[in-house]
């Protein structure tokens, strides 16, 4: 089967063309295209300068926000290639070697396997997955400071979980993901309703709904520079309110969410508002 890469930019360039870089030689892929987000600075002038075989770059008209864009290129890589597994990736990711993308590929062949992630490395950190919250819990997650001593004991699996080829996880991270155009049509895509944020655990959801499952591979390992291309881009109260109301769709749609839990989940996120916008406005302050 044929397989595409998938790269969503967003006023990062310079990011995006280190990744085509690095992958440049990798001949796993039959395609790579580029979906930029509908960029504000001269990503895409750039991008289409670029004489890369086998490259395509495609533009949204309008800035839809990260799934929209998967989906958007994920639909013509289907058209290019038939049916195909599909790599998603964000710009800001270091693929080490060809083989670990072919051993990522090959989860896929596991007839359990939904979607499948590597071990990726942020900032010194391994993510390899984690639990989907309850409304309640990520309610408390959202208070400040206090989600440091839960996060980590309620959502996170032990190291020790991770000990064979490949762990069942609840969700993958959506920086970087192998899944097959196939199993994308049977799930209806990614869910475009929220622009940014909680597209992973939604995509766990409608995996789980067509009997399926998120899968990281513990023998591939890919570096991430966490949020180094939306941290360019957006400011970080506005950062967090896209995030809370990607949370607060996910509960309410996914996890079904009663009304107490709704109640919870809005009280927490206006209180952390409130605390954090005084904390960044005093921290600019002192600058």
């Amino acid at each position: 089967m044929k397989t595409g890469m998938l790269i969503v930019n967003y006023n990062d360039y310079s990011s995006t063309k280190k990744l085509l870089d690095n992958i440049r030689s990798f001949r796993v892929f039959d395609m790579v295209v580029v979906v930029d987000n509908r960029s504000t600075d001269d990503s895409l002038k750039k991008l289409k300068k670029l004489k890369i075989s086998n490259f395509s770059v495609l533009e949204m008209k309008d800035n839809l926000g990260y799934s929209a864009a998967i989906n958007f290129g994920s639909k013509y890589l289907i058209q290019e290639l038939g049916e195909c597994n599909i790599v998603v990736s964000n710009p800001d990711v270091l693929i080490t070697k060809e083989k670990d993308i072919k051993e990522l590929l090959s989860v896929l062949r596991n007839e359990k396997v939904g979607a499948v992630g590597p071990t990726i490395l942020e900032h010194g950190n391994l993510n390899r997955g984690w639990k989907n919250p309850s409304p309640l819990l990520d309610s408390v997650l959202n208070l400040p400071y206090l989600h440091r001593f839960i996060r980590n004991k309620k959502m996170m699996y032990s190291p020790t979980y991770y000990s064979g080829d490949i762990s069942q996880v609840d969700v993958i991270s959506g920086c970087f993901f192998c899944i097959s155009s196939k199993v994308l049509e049977q799930i209806g895509f990614l869910d475009e309703n929220v622009f940014l944020y909680y597209e992973e655990n939604i995509l766990s959801k409608k995996l789980e709904e067509i009997g399926l499952s998120c899968y990281v591979n513990n023998q591939t390992l890919i570096a991430h520079n966490h949020s180094v291309t939306i941290d360019k881009s957006m400011k970080k109260i506005k950062k967090y309110k896209a995030q809370k109301k990607s949370q607060y769709y996910f509960h309410v749609n996914y996890q079904h969410a009663n009304s107490f839990e709704k109640f919870c989940l809005k009280g927490s996120r206006y209180i952390s508002e409130v605390i954090l916008s005084i904390y960044y406005f005093v921290i600019d302050l002192f600058r």
